[in-house]
This record gives C-alpha cells, sequence and structure tokens, in this order.
C-alpha cells in the first residue's frame, strides 16, 4: 500500500483520543477522563517516516448497550472498522482484560483485517509484564505504549505502518487518466458517472449514499481512454445522521488518494456549504488538481444570461485562496456539458504535469520581481536570484534567493498568483519552495 486508513476502536476510557492526538501531536479530540466524550468520529491525515495513513478516532465502542449515545457510537466505530485497512484495538492495562474487551475482541476477529492489539498506559518498564495477561483475546503479541506520556509510540508507530509504502513522487506513473467523480451525498455523482458511460452501472435514488462500494469504470472519450472513480456512500439509510456524512468522507479520501484529477460535484438547487469546501480542501490537501461541476443546474429556475457567470464568482469568492479552480454547469439528467468536463479535466492532467522551462520562468518572473520587490522586516534587502521547476504532479517552483526566511507570506501569494497568471495551472495546485542561493 502507498497509504492506508487505520481506525483505533476500544471500549469507553481505554484511552483513543489521547493515541489520536499524540499521532497526530496536536489536541484535536476532545480528551476527558467520562466515558463516551468523544461521540462522532475524528479522522486527520498522519505521517510516520514517510509513510502516509489516515487515522481514525472512534467512539468507545459498547457492542450489546441499548442507550442511543451508545448505539450511536457503536454504529460509527463498525463503519470505521468496515473501512480501515488496519486497526488498533486499544485496551487498558490498569484494568486488564475485561468482558466488554473480550466481546470486541471476537467482533475484530471477524472482521479479517489486520489488527494491532496496543496496551495503553505503560508508563514505564515496571510496567511491561502488565501486557501479557491481554494475549488470552488471541490477537497476536500485545504492543506496548503509553499514549499520554508517549512512551514507545514511535515503536507503535513502526509497525503499524510497516505494510505502508514510503511516499515516492512518481509523475510518470500510469498513462491513463484517473478521475474521481466526489461531492456531498445526493449530489449526483453516480448519475453523472451513468450519463457518462451511457449505461446505469450504479443504483441511483434520491436517497443520499446509495451506493456501497467504488468501482472504476472505463471511459472511451474520442481516442482517449479514462478511468472513472465513482465515490460510494452508504448501502441503506443509517439510523445516524453522522454516520452518512463520515462514511462518505472516508471513501472520498480514498478515491482522491487513487485518483489525477479530482471532479468535485456542487448542487446547484442546494448551493454551496461547509461540507463542500471542507472537500476542495480535502482535494487541495492532498496536492491532487481539481475541477468543480455544479450539478442540476437544469433545475435552477429563473436563469438569464449573467446568472451562470454570477454564481460562479460567488463560488470562487467563498473558496478564497482556491479561487483558480475551474468551475463548470452541467446536468447529469439531461447531460448538458457533462462531456465537456472530461475534457476540462484532461486539460487540466496535461497542465500538472507540464515542465517549464527554466530560461521561461526567469525571462518571465524576475522582471515582475523587479517591478515588485519583496519588502523586508530586517536592514537586509531580499534578492530572488534564480527560478526552477523541480517537480511536477503536482508542480514545484523553486525561488532561490539570499534571505528565504525574509519572505511573507503575502509576496509568496504574490508569487503563485504571477506563476497562475503567466503559465496557468487552474485547478492544479502549486508549491512554491524558498531556498538559500
Amino acid at each position: 500500500m502507498s497509504s492506508a486508513i487505520i481506525a483505533i476502536v476500544g471500549r469507553p476510557n481505554v484511552g483513543k483520543s489521547t493515541l489520536f492526538n499524540r499521532i497526530l501531536g496536536i489536541r484535536e479530540a476532545i480528551v476527558h477522563n467520562l466515558p463516551g466524550v468523544t461521540r462522532d468520529r475524528k479522522y486527520a491525515d498522519a505521517d510516520w517516516a514517510g509513510r502516509r495513513f489516515t487515522i481514525i478516532d472512534t467512539g468507545g465502542y459498547v457492542p450489546e448497550s441499548e442507550d442511543i449515545f451508545d448505539k450511536a457510537i457503536r454504529e460509527q466505530a463498525q463503519i470505521a472498522i468496515e473501512e480501515a485497512d488496519a486497526v488498533v484495538f486499544l485496551v487498558d492495562a490498569l484494568t486488564g482484560v475485561t468482558p466488554l474487551d473480550k466481546e470486541i475482541a471476537d467482533i475484530l476477529r471477524r472482521s479479517k483485517k489486520p489488527i494491532f492489539l496496543t496496551v495503553n498506559k505503560i508508563d514505564s518498564a515496571a510496567r511491561e509484564n502488565d501486557v501479557h495477561e491481554f494475549h488470552a483475546l488471541g490477537l497476536g503479541e500485545p504492543i506496548s505504549v503509553s499514549a499520554l506520556a508517549g512512551r514507545l509510540v514511535g515503536d507503535f508507530l513502526d509497525i503499524i505502518t510497516s505494510g505502508i509504502n514510503p511516499e515516492t513522487d512518481d509523475p510518470d506513473a500510469g498513462d491513463v487518466m484517473k478521475l474521481a467523480v466526489i461531492g456531498a451525498p445526493n449530489v449526483g455523482k453516480s448519475s453523472l458517472v451513468n450519463a457518462l458511460l451511457g449505461k446505469k452501472r450504479q443504483v441511483v435514488t434520491n436517497i443520499p449514499g446509495t451506493t456501497r462500494d467504488p468501482v472504476d469504470s472505463i471511459l472511451k472519450h474520442g481516442d482517449t481512454e479514462v478511468i472513472l472513480v465513482d465515490t460510494a456512500g452508504l448501502k441503506k439509510k443509517r439510523r445516524v445522521k453522522e454516520s452518512v456524512e463520515f462514511y462518505s468522507a472516508l471513501r472520498t479520501i480514498r478515491s482522491i488518494e487513487r485518483c489525477d484529477v479530482a471532479l468535485i460535484l456542487f448542487d446547484a438547487e442546494r448551493g454551496l456549504d461547509s461540507q463542500d469546501q471542507h472537500i476542495v480542501e480535502t482535494a487541495m490537501e492532498h496536492r491532487k488538481s481539481t475541477l468543480i461541476a455544479v450539478n442540476k443546474w437544469d433545475l435552477v429556475e429563473g436563469k438569464e444570461t449573467n446568472t451562470a457567470k454570477s454564481y460562479e464568482l460567488y463560488i470562487k469568492d467563498q473558496l478564497g485562496v482556491y479561487g483558480h479552480i475551474p468551475i463548470m454547469f452541467v446536468s447529469a439528467l439531461t447531460k448538458q456539458r457533462i462531456f465537456k468536463l472530461i475534457d476540462a479535466a484532461l486539460l487540466i492532467h496535461a497542465d500538472q504535469c507540464r515542465k517549464i522551462e527554466t530560461s521561461t520562468l526567469n525571462d518571465v518572473l524576475l522582471p515582475e520581481i523587479e517591478h515588485y520587490p519583496p519588502k523586508s522586516s530586517s536592514p537586509k534587502e531580499i534578492k530572488i536570484k534564480y527560478i526552477t521547476q523541480i517537480q511536477t504532479k503536482p508542480p514545484v517552483i523553486a525561488f532561490f534567493c539570499n534571505e528565504p526566511t525574509l519572505l511573507q507570506e503575502s509576496y509568496k501569494r504574490f508569487l503563485a498568483n504571477k506563476v497562475r497568471e503567466h503559465f496557468g495551472f487552474a485547478g492544479v495546485p502549486l508549491t512554491l519552495t524558498f531556498k538559500r542561493k
């Protein structure tokens, strides 16, 4: 694997959120000594020695409880287990093996997923003997850690990421563009895929999340082949709304990681909301080139000539720093402009693979820099002397200067805007690095 999803599960109050925070190095999840504080799963991207993975923090797993919150937590934990590539089963050295631990162990064994039995609260070498009783769970050799103190967490991460390949830059991997169709539930992802393929490959209803598994399809577009990745939702409507949203988020992450270009669908009737913005941010944070399609445009009443332009300006304003992403207006139902999406995605893919000659970069950008030089907060004058592109897919451009640490963020944004102004890269994540000459 080049990346993985790893879920942390266990009964309430064993330290799951503390371990989650320790892995990320931040206090993102709520940590409290009361059971049930983490009711919604949290997830975040993590990196250990170049091995990338998504870590999921789940609420305390209580298999047979009839309490309404326990049911919700159990449902969310089950989804996390289903979607994860591996599971960290966290237990508590202070309480020893409990009947609830045994129940969870039975459930995990049936999942057929790699299970890392991890014994928390081993705060010193003197407590190492406490791990041995957990052999009784039948899940292999226990791993000892102290999430709170950070003891042996590095060794723990070495073990759980051992099956993940370190990240490598391979911009030319695969000749066929992979296009992931992503978006919030019920925006028409499967309808769009069906319309593009000319056949009903996915079950389509008005219930959010009716697709279960992402299935790649080959689309023949003129003389070009494109791989369509349809993001899945839930097989059936769940009791808890948050389960639908989180399941969708996990599937979106999977599709984003596998694609070359992310096609994000918005719903024209619903308008732009925080979930749409979060999906855009997720694609960009994963350094994926992106195209936005506003679906169901045929249902918008009272459209005038300038309606699409006004809507486009509104979206770009809401996206802020991601306002460079191209926006198109389509209808999966009537097939209006849907094949132009493929043309646009292919252009974006070609753009992200493009290498700009060093001489061209310097000839174009150095005069811009001379006309508007960087300001310095110190007596030292900042001079940018040389520019070169050091990577494609996504592009990375290096600026060599005498004082790289003094460059202000506002000036870096100015340079990024100038690169896009002269060389395009619309929808393509652009990285500028600043090195000492």
